[in-house]
């Protein structure tokens, strides 16, 4: 009886419990924790290996892609997500527009002590889901804690690995003049919704944020034959930031049009109120595509026929510039520059 005593663990209690320094420091409580939480919700015949790493079928030809991403979120959950989905979302979406079907993730979490169980046990749910409704497992990750005061509750890590059929080559620098550039939808959803949050703003229609994994979008996109150049998904920075980016990249510049960018209302209205561009506000579930100009109905049309692409549109061409600009025709019928953001207009955001 002594023996049985002495290896006895209560269950993890997720409804008042809280993180502390043991569920990091190696043993049994870190090990309940990654059973009843983690194992529990990401299980899955290659995390089941209880290794220090997935041991993974290697693909049938085509290339590997891989991506990492740091999530520090702020706040953890906000209308239409949380830090969870959005990591499962965000690393998909920048493994997928290089082309490749995203087949595995990731993932670590630096947590705080005094961080409830209750939160994290919602996290790594809406986590699961994510990866469960994309069809991409979380085959291994990492956990640690950290001393209160020392994080913000938690910071997610997550890796993905895909692969890249052949044929297939979609990069920054292909963008060529003449290029037509499409947009998969409103801009400004996920900044804004976060910053209504953070500014307690109310709006007759609440900002939702975009969180979303585009693979299956981009699937389809390629499935039309269209000769695309470049996809982006215009996140950290927004729709001008990557822009620039990509002209940058292929030494080009961009036209755009403004009253062809399509802002919800409430979006728009929120960025006047606090006075921000929604040009540089961050999306998590938009993606801008670079295509050669022939083909660029037969790719706007495929995109507006799946769910993500119903508000796809033209939003400007791909220029011969030597300053690498990106412009954009006005309402006013005048010209801007559409340039680099300058030092961070929304900290925290994804």
């Amino acid at each position: 009886m002594s023996k049985v005593r002495e290896n006895y663990v209560r269950p993890l209690d997720l409804k008042h419990g809280r993180v502390d320094m043991t569920h990091g420091s190696g043993g049994r409580a870190m090990a309940q924790l990654i059973e009843e939480l983690f194992g529990r919700h990401f299980d899955n015949e290659f995390l089941r290996q209880g290794n220090d790493g997935a041991s993974l079928p290697l693909p049938a030809g085509g290339r590997l892609v891989m991506s990492c991403d740091g999530h520090v979120v702020s706040p953890l959950f906000f209308p239409g997500g949380d830090i969870g989905c959005l990591s499962v979302h965000g690393t998909i979406n920048d493994v997928a527009v290089m082309g490749a079907q995203p087949l595995y993730l990731a993932a670590s979490f630096i947590l705080e002590e005094g961080f409830p169980l209750a939160d994290l046990a919602k996290i790594v749910e809406s986590m699961a889901l994510a990866a469960k409704h994309a069809g991409v497992p979380v085959v291994t990750g990492d956990t640690k804690v950290v001393e209160a005061g020392k994080a913000d509750g938690v910071f997610i890590t997550t890796t993905g690995v895909g692969v890249v059929p052949a044929g297939v080559a979609l990069s920054g620098d292909r963008a060529r003049p003449g290029d037509v550039i499409l947009l998969s939808g409103t801009i400004g959803d996920h900044g804004m919704a976060i910053m209504a949050l953070r500014e307690s703003l109310g709006f007759s229609a609440p900002i939702v944020s975009d969180t979303a994994a585009l693979h299956g979008l981009i699937a389809a996109m390629l499935a039309c034959g269209a000769d695309i150049r470049c996809l982006r998904d215009p996140t950290r920075g927004g729709l001008a930031t990557t822009l620039n980016e990509i002209a940058r990249q292929s030494g080009v510049g961009m036209m755009l049009d403004e009253a062809a960018i399509p802002v919800n209302p409430e979006v728009a209205a929120a960025c006047e109120f606090l006075g921000l561009d929604p040009l540089y506000v961050a999306n998590e579930g938009k993606l801008i595509a670079i295509v050669a100009d022939g083909d660029a109905d037969k790719l706007l049309a495929a995109m507006r026929a799946h769910p993500q692409g119903a508000r796809a549109a033209r939003i400007g061409t791909v220029l011969s510039d030597d300053h690498h600009f990106v412009q954009m025709t006005t309402g006013f019928g005048g010209r801007r520059i559409v340039d680099w953001l300058t030092g961070e207009q929304l900290p925290r955001i994804c």
